[in-house]
């Protein structure tokens, strides 16, 4: 399962110069549970959409990036080191791993086919919640009900990814997010539009 991700993300199918990222950096998120099940975002009809952890200098490195390439920066988030760099075809965000280790980092997420992570200079992948088995069983498991209350928008997430990749909820997943339903509340309308 793993070959397919080393075909997506080398050197010259980046956006950007590889070597202005430090040693180590972590892809996360979508880009690589997408490359992991085959899904090119040029059949998808959506831009590039890169998440990276680092262990520091996060905003720094996405504002040398963004210097670099001439591209679009913005600040996401100054407390978490959290910065978004925009290309014309890719956007890249770039942001401080929470936690001392990438699996502390990845154990925070909210879905376990959302928490692998791939180191993008040694190719190695990091997967200690077993996301790979529940993306070809094509099930959502939650992490943790705490980390689905920690961002109540997961809870409707969950819904839109299951629709857009056809997988199933896990049961206790389903009957979690039905239990919290009320947190939605303090989620902000803009927020929830756009998950919508």
């Amino acid at each position: 399962m793993y070959g397919s991700i080393l075909s997506k993300f080398t050197p010259d199918s980046l956006p950007f110069n590889l070597e202005l990222l430090p040693k180590p950096a972590y892809l996360v998120g979508g880009a690589v549970r997408d490359a992991l099940l085959e899904r090119n975002p040029d059949d998808l009809n959506f831009k590039l959409d890169l998440d990276f952890i680092l262990p520091s200098e996060a905003v720094n490195v996405a504002r040398k990036m963004a210097k670099y390439h001439q591209a679009g920066f913005v600040l996401l988030d100054e407390q978490r080191q959290i910065a978004r760099v925009v290309f014309p075809d890719a956007t890249v965000d770039i942001a401080q791993q929470e936690g001392d280790s990438v699996e502390a980092d990845l154990h925070r997420r909210d879905f376990t086919i959302n928490a692998i992570a791939y180191n993008i200079h040694t190719q190695e992948i990091i997967d200690p919640l077993e996301g790979s088995a529940d993306l070809e069983k094509g099930i959502l498991r939650m992490i943790s009900p705490a980390n689905l209350e920690d961002d109540p928008l997961r809870l409707m997430r969950v819904y839109r990814q299951a629709a857009q990749l056809g997988f199933s909820i896990e049961s206790e997943t389903h009957s979690t997010i039905r239990g919290l339903a009320y947190h939605l509340e303090k989620v902000a309308a803009e927020r929830i539009r756009v998950e919508l």
